[in-house]
């Protein structure tokens, strides 16, 4: 039933109907047949037709690079907790690491009506930025910096030189590094920049030996560990790029019969809320996920308004949690 068809059913004008679903002035007796009629029908006007109308959907788009990660759902609730006070809903898809789906979203967000988008980018290619750039709504980059674009993102190259910093401060010598995607600027390149800046700053030369690379799982920082402690050399101090990645190199360290924090002390990135639980608690740098997400959210909303003429950069800072994986005595 289309409006027409159901303003005949009311025996009122379209234009009642309209000003009806509107909340515009409306007489008593017009307000009454449109009511009863909706009892009879269970008539509700097209949410498309409303928003062409309205040109205000209440929808934002939200790109995410996974859904099984503690740091994305921290960062998802405190743009939810922003934006529901608000009245707006989130449509959320989830790209599993990958940024041509990232580009694809993008652009599906881009040619269909939502109010913004918050990207929380896994990677920032030449593709990203000339799609953000014909963007039609605000968009907000969550834990990536873009330069020209408005961003919220955390001091990652900080957090890793001060966890690496902790463990070379407590004796020791042979530095290793389990890190993620160096395309990734913010969890890649920027941990691994801080965790070499740590080592140089201790007057230590790093062993290729002792780098490996991984991906964001227990399963890959397992592999890697397993790889890195083949040979003869081993190391005695790890810096694994997310707490996922340590969360395997623990494991098999334990059933390999390597100590921690006595053979091998080790940190990380993200103190998610296994990190407690672990056989040896896991020592990890806080970051403020859920702020990030509330910072995010509220640019958006500033940007809808018009009441911000700058692109900006929000850089939260860090916590250092250390716990008994780098409670080593020298």
């Amino acid at each position: 039933m289309n409006i027409s068809e159901f303003a005949k059913e009311a025996g009122v004008s379209v234009s009642a109907v309209s000003r009806y679903f509107n909340d515009g002035y409306l007489s008593d007796d017009k307000r009454a047949l449109i009511e009863a009629a909706i009892e009879r029908t269970g008539y509700v006007p097209s949410y498309s037709a409303r928003t062409v109308r309205s040109k205000v959907t209440k929808l934002v788009g939200v790109i995410l690079p996974k859904l099984s990660s503690e740091s994305i759902a921290r960062i998802t609730e405190g743009i939810g907790e922003v934006l529901g006070e608000e009245g707006f809903e989130l449509l959320l898809v989830n790209t599993a690491n990958d940024y041509n789906r990232e580009i694809s979203s993008l652009e599906l967000f881009r040619q269909n009506r939502v109010d913004g988008v918050i990207l929380l980018a896994s990677v920032i290619t030449d593709l990203h930025r000339a799609l953000l750039a014909k963007m039609r709504v605000p968009t907000i980059i969550v834990g990536q910096k873009l330069k020209g674009f408005n961003c919220v993102c955390h001091n990652d190259l900080g957090a890793s030189y001060h966890m690496t910093k902790l463990m070379l401060d407590k004796g020791a010598k042979r530095p290793a590094f389990i890190g993620a995607n160096p395309e990734d600027m913010a969890a890649g390149k920027d941990r691994r920049v801080g965790f070499e800046k740590a080592v140089l700053d201790a007057g230590l030369t790093l062993d290729p030996r002792f780098c490996e690379i991984a991906r964001f799982s227990m399963d890959s920082g397992y592999e890697k560990a397993k790889h890195m402690f083949s040979g003869r050399e081993k190391p005695d101090c790890l810096f694994c790029a997310t707490d996922n990645i340590a969360a395997g190199a623990m494991l098999y360290c334990r059933e390999n019969g390597i100590r921690i924090p006595e053979d091998l002390m080790i940190g990380a990135v993200g103190d998610s809320r296994f990190d407690k639980v672990l056989y040896v608690p896991l020592s990890s740098v806080h970051l403020h996920y859920k702020t990030a997400g509330r910072e995010g959210a509220n640019m958006l909303l500033a940007e809808m308004k018009k009441s911000s003429e700058v692109h900006r950069i929000v850089q939260l800072e860090y916590d250092i949690i250390e716990r008994e994986s780098t409670n080593r005595i020298g």
